[in-house]
């Protein structure tokens, strides 16, 4: 029977070499859970693997909307849930990977998404203009912090949706997310790789100061101008948010460097926050033999 296999973490933490190792090891396939490498062009910027990079392992939802596109939680549901049972069709197993709880979690889960109120949404997109999202997004804390751990503060169009979610409902956001028992997938295992705080952040240092040597101004730029500007979700990711604040002359290049660094942090803190309220997941350390450790417990 095909299985489905989950790879998660913080940002930097090894998670796409380890899924392709895993990959490679059970001739399975893996899907994308960063919400940010669903993105054609944003490949530097989010440590996207090069085809090269794959290890002859088949990828799916790399690269698949244009960056003026946004995604929504109940789309890429679908599109991920329809992926799998076209592995699995073919006998093979899927490992999802990736960063983004909350996706990771819809594929699993049976998540509730309440209709939308274009009165409400209006009501809350002119708060937003008027007193900023930080205003909404101190509100989001107050009425549900653990949907506060999820969402990005400078995510004005996912902090105004869960806002509009609890008016409607009358219920935290999070009240929405389902009970560990309601699994899609209840026989998924999920993995998750956990590192030393100070170790995490070197690497994520590191990584920043790599991807500023392999050109990822120059790819903002190109994306810059092919509109990502226009995109409200594309434009947020961590690093292009910053490149393109300092093309429009709001911060210096190293400012935005190490504002970068400073964000992808806070980010990893989230997602460690995040996924430590799902005791479903295997934790992994980074003192363990990691492949070993894993393909054990799948193969146990």
């Amino acid at each position: 029977m095909s299985r489905v296999i989950v790879i998660c973490g913080a940002t930097a933490t090894g998670k796409s070499d380890i899924a392709i190792a895993v990959a490679q090891e059970l001739g399975a396939e893996i899907i994308n859970a960063d919400s940010m490498q669903l993105y054609k062009g944003m490949d530097i910027g989010t440590a996207k693997l090069s085809v090269n990079e794959r290890g002859g392992v088949v990828h799916h939802l790399l690269g698949v909307l244009h960056v003026k596109e946004d995604s929504t939680v109940a789309w890429y549901q679908d599109l991920a849930r329809t992926t799998i049972e076209d592995i699995h069709a073919r006998g093979k197993d899927a490992v999802i990977v990736g960063g983004t709880g909350l996706y990771i979690k819809a594929i699993l889960d049976d998540l509730n998404f309440p209709d939308t109120s274009p009165e409400i949404r209006a009501k809350l997109e002119a708060e937003a203009a008027e007193f900023g999202a930080a205003s909404l997004f101190s509100r989001l804390t107050e009425l549900d912090p653990a949907a506060a751990i999820a969402i990005d503060q400078a995510n004005t169009r996912r902090i105004i949706r869960a806002l509009e979610v609890i008016e409607i409902t009358g219920k935290p956001f999070t009240a929405n997310l389902p009970r560990e028992d309601s699994s899609r997938y209840p026989d998924a295992m999920q993995f998750g790789l956990v590192m030393d705080r100070e170790h995490l952040r070197d690497r994520i240092d590191q990584r920043v100061d790599r991807m500023w040597e392999a050109g990822f101004v120059a790819e903002v730029d190109s994306l810059i101008a092919e509109g990502i500007s226009e995109g409200v979700t594309a434009q947020k990711a961590l690093g292009y948010a910053q490149i393109i604040s300092m093309r429009s002359g709001q911060m210096s290049e190293l400012d935005a460097k190490e504002d970068t660094k400073r964000a992808s942090r806070q980010y990893a803190r989230r997602q460690e926050t995040w996924f430590s309220r799902d005791s479903r997941i295997q934790w992994v350390a980074q003192r363990q033999p990691r492949l070993e450790t894993i393909l054990e417990k799948i193969n146990s």
